[in-house]
This record gives structure tokens, C-alpha cells and sequence, in this order.
């Protein structure tokens, strides 16, 4: 499952008043919380929260671990809050990527590079390590996971997302320069020499197309 995939079922998974409230329960404990604490806190028995926190668990949403040695006997289960984030946007956005690679284009930006040259070079270089991480996968799929959302066309591969809108709009020449830059870096990573990424801005698509390579 992707990561966008995996952000919707543990969203999905609070979609129940027990689960929900117990989630708030831990998060606001800013400690670990025992199973017997967690029930009383919301009206249930100990053996429904410890399902219903369990399932936290397996959604990502929680940490399970063990109460510290001191009481005699098998330790009891605690919960505390899962450290990473839980973001859903739809359709897919990318503003970290983005800001990633803005960041490193201005603290390794060469003496004599315009701005817009480092951001480039940053960009591909960037794509061309996700591509080599991921060779092997399918491209249509990476691209899905990425939020490209891609389509097959007699021509090539359309992409009838962008991942950086709205801040095309900002400044189109740079955010669009650093999504072709990044694109083609994917596919020299991948090594997938059946297209090419080429700028042609759509309206309500990506500004990039995949086309098929000659020769």
C-alpha cells in the first residue's frame, strides 16, 4: 500500500467514537497509557479498548510498548502516541518535497549558479536517487505513488496531477523547471528509456508529459 493509501486507513480507522476517543485519550496523557486507564477514560471495558487500541497500533497511530519493571509478574501493556505524521491530501500534494529541494538548492548552491540553476540540478539529483532506490518497479506505479496520478496515452503518459499545485501559480518557471528536472532525473535512475519528460503546461494537469523516445 502506498504511503497516501496507508494515510487514508489510519484515518479511516478513527472512524469509530470508541477508537477516536481513546486515540484523544493517549495523545492528551503526553505519558504511556495502561489498557485500564484507557477504558475507564471512555466509558468501555478493558477488553474492548485493548481491541480498539490494538487496531491503533496496526493503523500507525499508536505505540505499544511495556509498563518499566517494578511490578511482579508480566508487565502490562501501554500505549503511547505514534511520532510520525498522518497527513491526507486530495488529490496528492508534495509541499515537502518541494521545500526539500529548495532548501538544499540554496545551502549548495556553486559559486556562479543562478538560482534557478541549482534548483534544476538539485531537483534531478534528487529524482535520480529516488529512481535508483526504486529500480526494478514499475513506472506507472511510482509515479501513482508520488501523486502524478499517471494515464496511458497513444503519445506517452499523461500526468494528470501536479504534486506542487497550488504553488505552480507562485511562480510557475521555478516550480515547474524543478518538476521536469526531477522527472528526468526518475528516469535516468530507473533507467527507463522508453520516454522523456517534456515541459507542456495543461490546464488542470501536470506541466510535464512523458513522451515516447525515438532512436
Amino acid at each position: 500500500m502506498s504511503s497516501s493509501g496507508q494515510a487514508i486507513a489510519a484515518v479511516a480507522t478513527l472512524d469509530d467514537p470508541h477508537r477516536s476517543g481513546l486515540y484523544r485519550f493517549v495523545r492528551a496523557a503526553r505519558r504511556p497509557v495502561g489498557r485500564d486507564e484507557a477504558a475507564e477514560a471512555v466509558g468501555i471495558s478493558r477488553k474492548l479498548a485493548a481491541f480498539h487500541l490494538d487496531k491503533l497500533v496496526d493503523a500507525g497511530l499508536l505505540q505499544a510498548g511495556s509498563a518499566p519493571v517494578g511490578r511482579v509478574g508480566r508487565r502490562p501493556k501501554v500505549y503511547t502516541p505514534a511520532t510520525d505524521d498522518l497527513r491526507v491530501c486530495l488529490p496528492p500534494r508534495e509541499p515537502g518535497l518541494l521545500a526539500s529541494v529548495l532548501m538544499d538548492a540554496l545551502l549548495a548552491r556553486a559559486a556562479g549558479e543562478s538560482a534557478q540553476q541549482a534548483v534544476t540540478r538539485v531537483a534531478e539529483e534528487r529524482g535520480e536517487r529516488v529512481g535508483t532506490a526504486a529500480r526494478g518497479a514499475e513506472l506507472l506505479d511510482l509515479l501513482t505513488e508520488h501523486g502524478f496520478e499517471p494515464e496511458r496515452a497513444e503519445d506517452g503518459l499523461r500526468l494528470r496531477n501536479c504534486p506542487f499545485h497550488p504553488l505552480v501559480a507562485q511562480q510557475p518557471e521555478l516550480v515547474c523547471g524543478l518538476n521536469h528536472a526531477y522527472l528526468s532525473g526518475l528516469l535516468t535512475g530507473l533507467r527507463d528509456a522508453s520516454v522523456h519528460a517534456r515541459l507542456q503546461p495543461e490546464p488542470g494537469e501536470c506541466c510535464v508529459r512523458l513522451d515516447p523516445s525515438t532512436g
